[in-house]
């Protein structure tokens, strides 16, 4: 079968490799569709923890059961099915455990036509999603899940800030949050891609390339109950200044690396709480579906690239310049 190998650091080619054979409790999946994270994108780089060579990245799958290992029933094969990427969260609703992993790393990842999961992993695929859309929801979906409802308690008619609209789980956020009832406003330093989050509910929006953007919201009345972040850097110090008092800022993320310095007397005086999250428990993975389904959340699917054009996928991915999820199909 075709799939996409990573033979070194920055070293991607689409390779023909041996299919995967299901041991037992496993399942073979043909892929429909997969989708990059920026975690995919890491990988290459040679910038996450636990990089072995060769690799097969995606955590981001959809497809139709097509073999069975030992102790599987049968009824499985030909069933349509999305793939959970959260392995081995551990039985503490709280934190993951020792033996939590992400599909993709260091097990063979979706970006492949077949790949090999336990059963466990699957769940039916929404009947109100197309393929590429039903791949584009598992991690990213997960992790904004999680980060709103778990993490800060997201309740009806609080304001919301997404920092940083565009990528997976951002957008997913904002989708969470407006389907919540919540007042949500996002920024981006794309006046384009604001634009594009007023079309799925967004109240408003800031360009943080503007000078003095924060202040300039915080004098317009905008204070929030919850702030999503996964950038860091030196731009959180203006997260803290537009928390309300007794909000939350949850972040998955610190793509801009830590913040020089954390105003330690807002945080207290204002009672702010800072909350870190990462991708999610089996609860809220079934949480996160059901959520999904009874409000019939449709990602935004940026753009769609057969399994020979991944290279191109992921230059993609690397500018930043796509608004929603970027999606593989074998």
């Amino acid at each position: 079968m075709k799939a996409v190998q990573l033979a070194a650091i920055n070293e991607l080619s689409v390779a023909e490799v041996p299919s995967p054979q299901p041991v037992r409790g496993e399942v073979v999946v043909r892929i429909k569709a997969a989708a990059l994270n920026h975690r995919d994108v890491w990988i290459k780089l040679g910038q996450y923890a636990g990089l072995k060579f060769p690799a097969r990245p995606g955590s981001d799958g959809a497809g139709v059961v097509e073999r069975v290992g030992g102790g599987v029933d049968a009824h499985w094969i030909g069933r349509e099915v999305i793939i959970n990427p959260s392995f081995g969260w551990g039985d503490n609703e709280n934190v993951q455990g020792e033996h939590f992993t992400i599909l993709g790393l260091p097990r063979d990842g979706t970006l492949a036509e077949e790949v090999a999961v336990p059963v466990t992993q699957l769940t039916a695929k929404p009947a109100h999603l197309s393929w590429t859309e039903a791949a584009a929801l598992p991690l990213a979906g997960l992790t904004a899940y999680r980060a709103l409802f778990r993490r800060a308690q997201l309740k009806p008619g609080e304001k919301v800030l997404i920092n940083g609209v565009g990528g997976g789980v951002a957008g997913f956020a904002l989708q969470f949050a407006a389907a919540q009832g919540a007042n949500v406003f996002v920024t981006s330093g794309s006046d384009e891609k604001i634009a594009r989050a007023l079309t799925l509910g967004a109240k408003g929006g800031f360009n943080y390339t503007h000078p003095g953007w924060a202040k300039t919201a915080a004098h317009a009345g905008h204070r929030f109950d919850v702030i999503v972040d996964s950038a860091g850097g030196e731009g959180f110090e203006s997260l803290v200044d537009l928390a309300a008092p007794g909000g939350r800022i949850v972040f998955f993320g610190a793509t801009r690396g830590d913040p020089s310095t954390l105003p330690m007397r807002k945080v207290f005086w204002r009672q702010i709480s800072l909350l870190g999250t990462t991708m999610g428990s089996p609860a809220d993975w079934a949480g996160m579906m059901d959520f999904t389904a009874r409000h019939q959340i449709v990602p935004v699917v940026s753009r769609v690239f057969p399994l020979e054009q991944a290279d191109e996928a992921f230059a993609l991915m690397e500018r930043g310049d796509q608004f929603g999820k970027i999606v593989v199909t074998p």
